[in-house]
Parts: structure tokens; C-alpha cells; sequence
């Protein structure tokens, strides 16, 4: 059975916001840093010097990912990722369709980590590139279970155990 959705464009807003949640999580011990410079220069005794050094280094950081992504959106060879697409899913893969003949196809082994948020799938290609597949794109609510079922078969997202019935047996002493 094929998942067919609707036809989506990612806003760059949506792709800058989630990129940079993802990277800075990613790269979590980068905010050690900062710490350890304020830790260092309080000790030679100029706890302002340091304060002030890693508020801007780690302003400095913030804004080079944000740049990153942006610059992602305005290049061409992001535009791939900003097309208006319709989405054709199997447990094959996943064909990114610009209109009926033409596609794109993503294999499920391209898809390094999938996170399931309460209004949208995220498959991460790579540390940068990933798809927004939001809720509403999908046309009926059996198109979303199906799509999990296939993410728990490809082992991107934990089966659901439904607790089986337990029936009381009585035993004789």
C-alpha cells in the first residue's frame, strides 16, 4: 500500500526554526565553553572580562548556525528542499513528487533519525537537510497509522505494545 499526501512546501521559517533546535542539541557540548572560559578567567580574577567573552562567543555561535541555515535557503542547491511537493510513501521509500511524472526518490536507509512531534513527522537526512511531513498533509487519519507502522517496522520509531488480555487462572492447593 502506498501513503499519497498532499501537495506541501516546508516555509523557511519552519525549516531555519527546526534546523537550528536539532543542530544546537546535536552539538550540546559547545555550551560547555562559554562555561569553561567564565570558570578560567574567574579564577585569574576577572570574572567580567570572562562573562563578557562568552556571552559573545556563544552570541557568535547562535548567529553562524542561524546564517548557516538561512544561507541553506537562499543557495540553489537548497532550493531541492523548498519545493512544493507531494509525497508518495511505501516501505520502499519515499518519492518526493514535483507532479505526476516527475520525482524524487528518498531510500529509507538515506534517513539517519525520525522525531515524532505533536504536529509533524522530521525524517533527518543529515545534520542539515531533513523533511517536514506535518499532520495535515496526510489525507486520512489511516494514512498516519500506517505511516507509523512502517517507521516501527523500519525500527525509527518504538512499537506500540497493546497489553494483551490476562486471564485469571485458579489453582488448587
Amino acid at each position: 500500500m502506498t501513503i499519497k499526501t498532499k501537495k506541501y512546501q516546508i516555509p523557511t521559517n519552519t525549516y531555519i526554526k527546526v534546523g537550528m533546535k536539532h543542530l544546537l542539541r546535536l552539538w550540546w557540548w559547545a555550551w560547555f565553553v562559554p562555561v569553561a572560559i567564565i570558570i578560567l578567567f574567574a579564577l585569574l580574577g576577572w570574572v567580567w572580562w570572562g562573562l563578557g567573552i562568552a556571552v559573545v562567543l556563544s552570541a557568535l555561535y547562535v548567529l553562524f548556525v542561524y546564517i548557516q541555515f538561512f544561507g541553506l535557503t537562499q543557495m540553489e542547491q537548497g532550493k531541492m528542499l523548498f519545493g512544493k511537493y507531494t509525497y508518495d510513501i511505501d516501505s520502499r521509500q519515499i518519492l518526493m513528487m514535483i507532479n505526476a511524472k516527475e520525482g524524487m526518490p528518498v531510500t529509507w536507509d538515506k534517513i539517519q533519525q525520525i522525531q515524532k512531534r505533536k504536529d509533524a513527522y522530521i525524517l533527518f537526512l543529515s545534520k542539515v537537510q531533513f523533511l517536514y511531513l506535518p499532520f495535515d498533509i496526510f489525507r486520512t487519519e489511516n494514512d498516519i497509522k500506517f505511516f507509523e507502522i512502517i517507521l516501527q517496522r523500519k525500527n525509527f520509531l518504538p512499537a506500540t505494545v497493546k497489553p494483551e488480555k490476562v486471564e485469571k487462572t485458579e489453582t488448587k492447593a
